[in-house]
């Protein structure tokens, strides 16, 4: 499970690239996210809706997307509340305070569709969602440390020092935690580093004595082009290709169908650089070690 200091630290991409890197070192993988809280959905088979990086991730790891992948889609609608989407389909608009009351009914749901997942493949990649240290939400908490406990999942922790103040993030977030979850922590990567990472190496050493975990890697800052399909087309692959096709006459239904292709082809390419760099910043037989691959 990869789970993050604060929200936006890079537990999406991060989730990503490792189902990526499983993936090329031969296994099945697939991605997992109990609850997500957004407004970037996509509509897969039957008719189906799960947050769009669950899609992206699940894109990575080369597998079609399903429902189980994010069985709790949460959909912000204004002031009402928002739209409660279980596996897949849309189920009410609830409020913050009514959602919460529903929690403990919902892990059942979340164990059904992680259990379908680790029927199917060899190795399941958790992200969970915002911090695990906001304290007021542990209770019933169905995303981060209770998810973990729920499915028996160690995890890592993501800080992101592009923002400051990774160190300080990463140690209150762990020393927030009672012991039983701050065991389930088998170490942390420090995401989005711009510069020379030798003299990051003295905190690195001070923060592992601390918190007592070990720092499994400092992956770079790196221009990440996933999100949209349309963000993957760099202008001059796109001109390329555009004045390749502008020669042919092709049915609309033929372009449609190529841009596709040529999104897919880029996106998975994408990918492939990802990888290559995070394999390079991280213990990847590590992380293998605490996955019990």
């Amino acid at each position: 499970m990869i789970q993050g200091t604060a929200s936006s630290v890079g537990k999406s991409v991060l989730t990503a690239i490792l189902c990526r890197i499983l993936k090329q070192d031969g296994y099945s993988v697939a991605p997992f996210k109990s609850q997500n809280m957004s407004s970037n959905s996509i509509i897969i088979k039957d008719n189906r809706e799960i947050a769009i990086a669950q899609a992206i991730q699940a894109e990575a790891a080369m597998i079609e997307p399903n429902e189980s992948m994010n069985p709790i889609l949460l959909k912000p609608m204004s002031d009402v509340g928002s739209l409660v989407v279980l596996n897949g389909l849309p189920y009410k608009i609830m409020s913050a305070s009514e959602y919460h009351k529903m929690k403990p009914e919902l892990k059942r749901v979340i164990k059904e569709a992680y259990n379908k997942l680790a029927q199917c493949y060899d190795v399941i990649v958790i992200e969970g969602a915002g911090s695990p240290a906001e304290i007021n939400l542990r209770d019933n908490d169905v995303v981060n440390m209770g998810l973990a406990e729920l499915v028996d999942a160690p995890v890592i922790l993501i800080g992101d020092i592009d923002r400051g103040g990774v160190f300080a993030s990463i140690y209150g977030t762990i020393m927030l935690m009672p012991e039983s979850e701050r065991n389930r922590i088998k170490g942390f990567i420090i995401n989005k580093f711009r510069g020379d990472v030798e003299l990051l190496q003295p905190g690195i050493k001070m923060i592992e004595e601390l918190v007592g975990k070990p720092c499994l890697g400092v992956v770079p800052y790196m221009k990440v082009n996933l999100e949209e399909e349309d963000s993957l087309i760099v202008k001059s692959d796109y001109k390329e290709w555009q004045n390749s096709t502008m020669s042919m006459e092709m049915k609309l239904e033929d372009i449609d169908l190529s841009l596709q292709q040529e999104y897919k082809k880029l996106r998975n390419k994408e990918f492939e650089r990802l990888a290559h760099i995070v394999r390079n910043s991280v213990d990847i037989d590590k992380i293998k070690e605490i996955m019990r691959l």
